[in-house]
């Protein structure tokens, strides 16, 4: 039996998960083609990671599962949180304040489309 669906996945990414979130809204439910062509003309710095998953997923689905590239679209896309680094900012009157560098972890599923 032919698998349906395949996805690829990108862990540890130094963007904030709500900035990626703007990105992956985008291309939801987006035929691969379409996808591909909104993101490398979006200027946000979580596009060219999100077209590289992306562009992933089609490679794993024509290579490992023999799906047609052409039929693919995105059935699936989320961001969810990776660790946080924690650092702080030297203040005034030895204080310091905390910054939290934000990491994601993306997962693109991409599916056939049905004949019909």
């Amino acid at each position: 039996m032919e698998a349906t669906q395949t996805r690829a996945v990108a862990k540890y990414i130094r963007i904030a998960p709500r900035k990626m979130r703007l990105v992956v809204d985008l291309i939801r439910g987006k035929d691969t083609r379409e996808a591909l062509a909104i993101l490398k003309f979006t200027p946000r710095a979580g596009s060219p990671v999100v077209e590289k998953v992306l562009k992933s997923a089609i490679a794993n689905a024509e290579n490992n599962h023999n799906m047609n590239a052409d039929r693919l679209y995105v059935k699936e896309i989320f961001v969810d949180e990776g660790p946080t680094l924690k650092r702080f900012h030297p203040r005034a009157q030895g204080r310091a304040f905390s910054i939290f560098k934000r990491t994601s972890h993306v997962t693109v599923v991409v599916a056939e489309k049905k004949e019909g």
